[in-house]
């Protein structure tokens, strides 16, 4: 299944959420299921604003932009991010409202049902996302994991709220996880919104990969290497490097085992798209320089 398919199965349980959990908020009352149902319906138009951002992200380089289109994965993160952050701060604002009008919860058994049928959907959906992650390692996609996550937790919270007040009658603990899940929302969002900017700022790949490649590096038949450099582009990895082979060494013989190394390389992650630069020396002239 391709991540576009993915965004579609997110958005239209997220529609199917959002309706049920909207029109049980507003019977309600409670801030709780009306920011978690405001979340779902932000979750829909999310999901299929990454469903385009992706579709575009697929398309070939071509004369205008040489590199693809990868770099909208990380913007679409970075809107996601920004609308996530203020959805949080939506729920917030009701959540001080609702302390400040004591207002209470009413039709409280079928808002429990509605929430106990959406954590279910939200756990399935989660799991879901969470093998397509894996699979794809797509950033979009990430981001909807994510959100689904916060919205996991969120729904959670808030059926244990409802418990609470149906066993207790503290209205007021609706209120006080209203604001717990916008905090939580909002710190979420952060994260996003800095992994998406940071991508956009060509940001070295992770620790981890990089230390794979430089393993590679040194164990390929070469003197040495240097000038490595790297960035992600949606779903491809662009390197950058110069190998040092021994200076008696014939052009064609570099060149077939530059290509012996880049394949080598591209085995360290075989769900990026690997693309390779490889610059051939006679000798390490980073240190000539010096």
């Amino acid at each position: 299944m391709t991540p576009k398919k993915a965004t579609l199965i997110a958005s239209s349980i997220a529609s199917l959420l959002a309706l049920v959990k909207l029109v049980v908020g507003l019977m309600s009352g409670s801030v709780a299921v009306l920011a978690s149902a405001i979340d779902s319906l932000l979750d829909v138009i999310i999901s299929v604003f990454n469903f385009f951002a992706l579709h575009k992200s697929e398309q070939p380089a071509n004369q205008k932009f040489n590199y693809g289109y990868g770099k909208i994965e990380s913007l679409a993160s970075l809107v996601e991010g920004f609308i996530i952050g203020c959805s949080g701060g939506y729920i917030l604002y009701e959540a001080i409202g609702k302390i400040i009008s004591k207002e209470h919860i009413i039709e409280l058994n079928q808002t429990i049902g509605v929430m106990v049928f959406s954590l279910v959907m939200t756990l399935g959906l989660v799991s879901f996302l969470s093998i397509m992650v894996k699979k794809s390692k797509n950033q979009v996609l990430e981001a909807d994991l994510l959100h689904y996550k916060t919205d996991l937790l969120s729904n959670g919270g808030v059926l244990l709220s409802l418990a609470i007040i149906y066993w207790t009658d503290w209205q007021i603990v609706d209120a006080i996880l209203g604001i717990i899940v916008a905090l939580y929302v909002m710190f979420s969002a952060f994260g996003i919104v800095k992994k998406g900017v940071l991508n956009l700022l060509d940001r070295s790949i992770d620790e981890e990969l990089s230390q794979k490649i430089e393993t590679t590096l040194k164990n390929s038949p070469i003197s040495s290497y240097h000038g490595l450099k790297s960035r992600i582009s949606g779903n491809t990895l662009f390197m950058e490097v110069h190998l040092v082979f021994d200076e008696n060494i014939s052009l064609l013989e570099a060149h077939n085992l530059s290509e012996e190394i880049e394949e080598k390389l591209a085995q360290n992650d075989t769900t990026l798209h690997w693309v390779i630069l490889s610059h051939l020396d006679p000798y390490d002239d980073s240190i000539a320089k010096d």
